[in-house]
């Protein structure tokens, strides 16, 4: 179990923690009872909700229109299930998945981990950015490269809550996931939707060709993040710890509640995209499948009010989602090399491949493309090792995962790697 001292905490943390505790204690019930064990999945959901997840969504509605809304359900479950495993570590060991690595695999294993994961920090950071400054230029007109420099500036803004506390950022995650939930109910308000087609879309599992095929396995292969696997444990690992295993699984009930609010938020979000373009753009003489063909087309014919919300949508995910990129790479390497360097200095050290890759000039759907080659690789070291990990007696204790939710498991990474393996080989080859 963690051995921090108060000493470790923010006096904010340190309130938080106790509000936990005293609700843990039976002193809180009800709302009162769950609020202060609410934050971490909100964290994590922004993973969900990246500009990859935009651009996806939107052309699987507007090139199928309602049909593969079932694929977002499924997703959504998938996620769900890994993020709750990933919060379930940190409260049953006390520490997050890359320190379980270094506790449990040999050196040069733990070293080869760090560098994919480093990597990994990169290519999330790229397609971040690439969000953040699609917003500001589609609202404003700003060039990316400078656009790019702006939302650096902003995930500086948004860190600087962190050291005030895990509350403050929560709160101000939760507030840009907000944000991001109003843009698309106006959208899918003004979309109109076909009832009846997307109660079909949400509950009958079907494809139109193999193209339908493709865009569902980017769906589906786009669901899970390397990096928000190795942040959701480091969320919960000290949040508040259990004194006993009946206090552990207790703290893990609160969580999942936790998990499954965030994770329906999310899935909310990335059905409404799909919903929108089904509503707005399916059928229609133009295919849209970039984010800029999006904005043009809603700002064209729906009119500005639309479009401003989608670019205040997609600017404040790449800013919220900048910021927890960075928070996953400062857990990487304290976790899997126990180095830990200032948050600002890290946040700069991921900023500048992604700032050189725009000012290059690389076409921002292009490069978002890149991005998400990169993290297909990624998501087998983040994935298996936590499965490992959670079907593990001796280190889970009474939060071991049951038989049939590790064979669940299994079956869900084993779907994901081989899309994203086919993912792979359709983009590269």
């Amino acid at each position: 179990m963690s051995n921090d001292s108060s000493s470790d905490y923010l006096p904010g943390e340190l309130s938080a923690m106790r509000a936990a505790q005293s609700a843990l204690d039976g002193n809180k019930r009800g709302i009162k009872g769950l609020l202060p064990f609410l934050g971490p999945a909100f964290i994590a959901s922004v993973a969900y909700i990246d500009p990859g997840n935009f651009a996806t969504n939107i052309q699987a509605g507007s090139t199928y229109g309602y049909l593969l809304l079932w694929v977002v359900l499924v997703s959504n479950l998938m996620a769900i299930l890994i993020q709750s495993m990933s919060a379930k570590l940190g409260i049953a060991t006390g520490m997050n998945v890359p320190e379980v690595c270094r506790a449990r695999f040999p050196r040069l294993v733990t070293w080869g981990l760090w560098v994919q994961a480093e990597i990994i920090a990169i290519a999330t950071d790229l397609a971040e950015f690439i969000g953040g400054a699609l917003g500001l230029h589609l609202l404003f007109g700003i060039d990316l490269f400078p656009a790019a420099v702006i939302t650096g500036v902003f995930s500086f803004a948004l860190l600087e809550l962190q050291r005030r506390g895990f509350r403050p950022l929560e709160a101000g995650i939760t507030a840009l996931l907000g944000i991001v939930v109003v843009a698309f109910s106006y959208e899918v308000f003004v979309a109109k939707p076909d009832g009846a087609a997307l109660l079909t879309g949400l509950t009958v599992p079907r494809f139109e060709g193999i193209d339908s095929v493709m865009l569902a396995a980017g769906i589906l292969g786009a669901t899970v993040m390397p990096h928000v696997i190795y942040l959701h444990s480091a969320l919960t690992q000290r949040r508040v710890v259990g004194r006993s295993e009946e206090e552990r699984k207790r703290i893990f009930r609160f969580e999942f509640i936790d998990i499954l609010i965030a994770m329906g938020v999310a899935g909310f979000i990335n059905g409404a995209m799909l919903v929108m373009a089904a509503g707005l753009f399916f059928g229609s003489d133009v295919t849209i499948t970039t984010l800029e063909g999006a904005f043009a087309r809603l700002d064209s014919h729906v009119g500005s009010l639309a479009a401003i919300l989608f670019g205040v949508g997609l600017l404040a995910s790449g800013f919220s989602s900048s910021s927890v990129g960075t928070m996953s790479g400062q857990v990487v390497m304290q976790g899997f090399l126990k180095i830990s360097i200032p948050l600002y200095l890290r946040r700069l050290i991921t900023m500048v491949p992604a700032l050189g890759i725009l000012a290059a000039g690389v076409d921002p759907t292009t490069a978002l493309v890149m991005s998400q080659v990169v993290l297909s690789f990624g998501i087998p070291f983040a994935l298996i090792p936590l499965l490992l990990f959670c079907s593990n007696r001796a280190l889970m204790g009474s939060l071991v995962n049951h038989r049939l939710t590790t064979l669940a498991a299994w079956t869900i990474a084993t779907v994901i790697i081989a899309l994203n393996v086919f993912l792979l080989q359709q983009t590269l080859f």
